[in-house]
């Protein structure tokens, strides 16, 4: 790992658009792979097929001058090398992280293509944790597996409970890489959203834990991803306005979290995630929209991704008028809302930003 580059650019063009379209060809099939590989864990054929694939990835990585990604696909590999010699049962862990380092690999290509070079540190690290995952025993791998993810992501991964067991090993897992996908679509319509998927998985999930997992994990890890992805069926002058929308303006926007629940509301298991999607700008005063719900009307989900939405677009706020994105004065602007929030959310929303301050992590790329 010390011989790779903190840094890549794009070199050759030519090279780096044939390794997109293998990505592009070859990914959709690994993650349907994956979800079906949990479904049926002793599956050869589907293991064999995985390993095929992941081994031509990395293949053409090399081929194509991007050798920087080889240790990552290297690490998956062996991963799924000890699971078709038997020392592995392949799991619910395992799974996740494979599809973390999947989604990290596109991320790190797309952000290639926007901006000809990245910075590799944080891709250098999923790489050194996978490869400690890869050799680690068996009894221990859980325990390892949680590490990468807590040191990767910034956040403790939450295991589903048994209840949540059928739609965690469904098809829904299918689901949920698409979501995140289209999460990242999203973060890269603007540099003021780098890191925004993170910063609101990593609140929300901690909330909901202090809160004691009142809301679905996963339900909650669906309704975070999407519940503005329909902002991008609105023109980007619109949703990025720095200044006052005009009526006509307003009414356009109150249409995205229409669009985005109906979108859920048509996939099977995304019940939930739907509801607080359509929710997410109800207010307890009922000022907000779609609806002008207010109460009891308002789902729980609905009424923290709310919180989430708002300490969100006060840091856009911020970028937008070039100053530095504070966390505390965003918190601050947040609790002046009494009527807008459900103060049980914003206690421990509080609790969980006071607890990132006094421990120094602060939240992904913000003070």
């Amino acid at each position: 790992m010390s011989n790779l580059p903190a840094y890549y650019r794009i070199e050759d063009e030519e090279s780096f658009s044939d390794f997109q379209s293998v990505l592009e060809d070859y990914v959709p099939r690994i993650a349907h792979l994956l979800t079906a590989l949990r479904q049926a864990p002793g599956d050869s054929a589907l293991l064999g097929e995985l390993m095929r694939l992941l081994h031509t990835i990395k293949g053409d990585a090399g081929l194509c001058r991007l050798g920087f990604v080889v240790p990552l696909l290297h690490g998956m590999e062996e991963v799924l090398a000890r699971v078709r010699s038997g020392e592995l049962l392949f799991s619910y862990n395992i799974e996740q992280v494979l599809f973390l380092a999947l989604d990290r690999l596109e991320l790190l290509v797309q952000s290639l293509e926007l901006h000809s070079e990245v910075a590799l540190a944080d891709f250098h690290l999923l790489c050194q944790e996978l490869a400690r995952v890869s050799q680690t025993a068996p009894a221990a791998l859980d325990d390892a597996i949680n590490h990468l993810i807590e040191t990767v992501t910034g956040y403790k991964p939450v295991m589903p409970s048994q209840s949540d067991a059928s739609s965690v090993n469904a098809g829904n897992r299918e689901d949920l890489h698409l979501f995140r996908q289209l999460a990242m679509q999203l973060e890269q319509r603007s540099v003021l959203f780098q890191g925004r998927t993170e910063r609101n998985l990593l609140l929300a999930r901690a909330c909901n834990e202090a809160a004691g997992f009142v809301i679905d994990p996963l339900q909650l890890e669906v309704a975070i991803c999407l519940h503005d992805i329909g902002m991008m069926f609105l023109p980007e002058a619109l949703w990025l306005k720095p200044g006052r929308l005009s009526e006509a303006e307003r009414g356009q926007l109150e249409q995205h979290p229409h669009w985005a629940a109906a979108l859920l509301a048509r996939m099977a298991g995304w019940e939930e995630a739907a509801l607080m999607v359509r929710q997410h700008h109800e207010r307890l005063d009922g000022k907000g929209y779609p609806a002008g719900l207010g109460g009891d009307g308002i789902c729980d989900g609905a009424r923290l991704i709310a919180i989430v939405n708002a300490f969100e677009a006060v840091i856009l706020k911020h970028g937008q008028r070039q100053q530095s994105r504070s966390l505390l004065r965003a918190v601050a602007e947040l609790n002046a809302c009494e009527s807008q929030f459900d103060q049980r959310w914003i206690s421990h929303f509080n609790t969980v930003v006071h607890r990132h301050i006094a421990s120094g992590e602060g939240l992904p790329h913000i003070r």
